[in-house]
């Protein structure tokens, strides 16, 4: 017989977000994929009319199940877990009508960050048991993110290239650089339900992330740019944000070519495969064996240009709705 959790809807304190880390990092070790991407992680302290948080317990109180919905967009996104020990007893499928029914109830005054909107809900890793639940809760795939990798050779590691004429490469400078990096992000990502509606609060909290390194944040800038930078917020050319997480052992270590961005202006010179170029040579140089990044699993350009400098699929993230 199926007994479905107790579950808690609202704001986490600390010691709850840090339960749905321990939750998250136990689903992960099983499936060797993380359940929750960096974007809800990030919102788990998050208290706000957008977002929901909902989360399954046992009656001794220990956390099973986590579902976030962030209805911030065109659409709802959720992504969901439930601890290892726990699945199969229908603590997935009550946290799915839970989030459906946040998404989907009417709304009322029709802002922004409102309910009425269509879900749709990740599975990271597009592993069979994931299919399977999506299956039998009717809901069908509608977006595909790919993971991609390469490897790198520390030791062999190229010098950056050299920045087009009348272009040169520089370090992003926080707090200096936020509004026009933001401006061209918008514009390089207009179409793109995540990346482009990244605000100056999304931007602060990766820049007070741990892996954060401003030297691995490459700006394409004109060449005569003053030492005043950018006051007009104007933006870069192009740009190209590395990733490392620290604590990765030496010789199997991951650098994530975490944004590329080409302003919309400045399509077609051939900027996009110059930072990938500049990210990959950076990574090498930095230590990282293996270079890694996602991309839309319908973005042709980007998946060409990945292709000719060495990048093939490792895993596939696929989001799912109702019909």
């Amino acid at each position: 017989m199926r007994i479905a959790a107790p579950i808690e809807i609202g704001p986490l304190d600390a010691d709850a977000q840090q339960a749905v880390r321990a939750l998250a990092a136990a689903a992960e070790s099983h499936d060797g994929v993380a359940p929750l991407s960096e974007q809800p992680l990030l919102n788990l302290g998050t208290d706000a009319e957008w977002i929901t948080h909902v989360v399954a317990h046992t009656k001794a109180g220990s956390t099973i199940g986590y579902v976030q919905v962030d209805r911030s967009g065109d659409t709802a996104s959720a992504e969901l877990v439930i601890h290892p020990e726990h699945r199969r007893n229908g603590h997935g499928r009550m946290l799915l009508k839970t989030a459906e029914r946040d998404a989907t109830l009417p709304s009322r005054s029709g802002e922004p960050g409102q309910h009425g909107k269509h879900l749709r809900v990740w599975a990271h890793g597009d592993l069979e048991p994931a299919r399977a639940f999506a299956r039998s809760a009717g809901l069908q795939p509608v977006r595909e993110l790919r993971f991609l990798a390469r490897s790198l050779d520390p030791a062999r590691a190229p010098e950056l290239p050299a920045a087009p004429v009348g272009y040169r490469l520089r370090a992003f400078r926080p707090g200096t650089d936020d509004a026009g990096w933001l401006r061209v992000n918008a514009r390089a990502f207009a179409t793109h339900p995540e990346q482009g509606r990244m605000t100056l609060d999304d931007l602060r909290a990766r820049l007070s992330e741990p892996w954060f390194d401003p030297e691995g944040f490459f700006l394409l800038v004109p060449e005569n740019e003053g030492a005043a930078g950018d006051p007009d917020g104007v933006g870069p050319a192009a740009f190209l944000w590395t990733k490392t997480e620290p604590g990765q052992p030496d010789g199997a270590r991951d650098g994530e070519i975490y944004v590329l961005g080409v302003d919309p202006d400045h399509q077609g010179e051939g900027l996009g495969r110059l930072m990938t170029d500049v990210g990959l040579a950076y990574l090498a140089r930095a230590g990282a064996t293996r270079a890694v990044l996602y991309v839309e699993g319908d973005n042709t350009p980007a998946l060409a240009t990945y292709e000719r400098a060495g990048f093939a699929r490792a895993a596939v993230h696929v989001q799912y709705a109702r019909p």
